[in-house]
């Protein structure tokens, strides 16, 4: 472990923690009057922009070769990722897609595990990941008399989707030819994704009848928050972190992630959990808490 300040440690991780953790009400805020597509594909162009031209300043290059794993990326994590989470959070409260987005470790350690040939899984992550579908599959059933919990099935199946997206180009960009620099791979991968987005929200028909005049300035603010502070300095704080401590230590995030989405959403939009939920939600964190115990690789 590099040497590094604490207070800077500190700082890094309450950015990585509570900002991520707070994005998903900016997103519900954000697609309140900015149509989903087309909102993520702004706020994907603007931050990659600013990674993309500070990595070009500090001297990062980017070959020809490596486009082609650089749009295939930018196509799973943003068009599939980002675009299906910001579609389905018109319809699904913040928390639940920050509990429901919680299980991308769960398909990344799956995935791992069914296509590279050195992953192997331990018993206490095959339970996790029994755990977390368990988890996941309760937050599904059908519940009587409580009616608070904002649910809509295909909004959460579309966010479920979404998470197994990211999870298959964790996966990929494993062993995809990328650029040295992962800034500058990231701010290549939020430009093209973000110009795909957009493209997206065009022929969905995002545009036809949106005007700027109809933006509110609750999802004005929340789109900047999203550009500035959930991609531009919580991704640097995040790779940062990665150079300084372990990886799997910088994971916990995910599970602190739902904590405060949930929170923030009881407390800024009135979101409220039923308890069937909570004990879904619970679940899935704890299967998260397992599978983050570390993959064992064979030799």
């Amino acid at each position: 472990m590099k040497n590094a300040s604490s207070i800077k440690i500190a700082l890094a991780f309450a950015a990585v923690y509570l900002i991520w953790g707070s994005t998903y009400l900016a997103i519900r805020y954000a697609v309140e009057t900015i149509p989903p597509f087309f909102m993520m594909g702004i706020r994907s162009l603007l931050a990659g922009l600013f990674l993309y031209l500070w990595s070009v300043k500090k001297g990062g290059k980017v070959h020809r070769d490596e486009f082609r794993a650089l749009i295939i990326l930018g196509i799973l994590f943003f068009v599939l990722g980002h675009g299906l989470l910001s579609w389905a959070q018109k319809t699904v409260a913040s928390g639940l897609a920050a509990v429901l987005i919680a299980s991308d470790p769960l398909w990344i350690g799956l995935i791992e595990s069914l296509t590279i040939k050195d992953v192997k899984l331990s018993k206490k992550q095959i339970i996790g990941i029994i755990l977390g579908f368990g988890g996941v599959a309760l937050l599904f059933l059908p519940t009587s008399g409580e009616n608070n919990l904002q649910m809509d099935t295909v909004g959460a199946g579309m966010i479920l989707l979404s998470a197994i997206f990211w999870a298959v180009g964790a996966v990929y960009s494993r062993v995809a030819k990328l650029p040295k620099s992962s800034t500058l791979a990231a701010g290549l991968e939020l430009v093209i994704g973000g110009v795909l987005l957009c493209v997206v929200g065009r022929l969905l028909g995002e545009l036809e009848s949106f005007q700027i005049s109809a933006i509110s300035m609750r999802s004005l603010l929340a789109l900047g928050y999203l550009v500035v502070f959930g991609s531009i300095v919580t991704f640097t704080a995040y790779v940062w972190l990665l150079t300084v401590t372990t990886a799997t230590r910088v994971a916990t995030h995910t599970y602190v992630n739902p904590v405060i989405a949930v929170l923030l959403g009881w407390a800024f939009a009135g979101e409220q959990f039923t308890t069937s939920a909570l004990i879904a939600s619970a679940v899935i964190i704890l299967a998260v808490y397992l599978m983050l115990g570390g993959i064992r690789y064979s030799r």
